[in-house]
């Protein structure tokens, strides 16, 4: 199971996605709701592998624009 924890400026945990069966799905869904995301404030995301308890990757929310 994988989720997305939600990160603010200073790293701190400030919520987490719905759990998903694998990390294509999970990236899948990032990939739509990163914008959203990002207008609520989070500014990194941590995709997190919940059965081994660790980080996959982190990444930040900006834009390009």
């Amino acid at each position: 199971m994988y989720d997305w924890t939600y990160l603010d400026g200073t790293g701190a945990e400030v919520g987490r996605s719905d759990r998903f069966s694998d990390p294509e799905a999970a990236e899948d869904w990032i990939s739509t709701a990163w914008q959203d995301l990002a207008e609520r404030g989070i500014e990194h995301v941590e995709l997190v592998d919940r059965v081994r308890e660790r980080r996959v990757y982190r990444m930040g929310l900006e834009s390009d624009e």
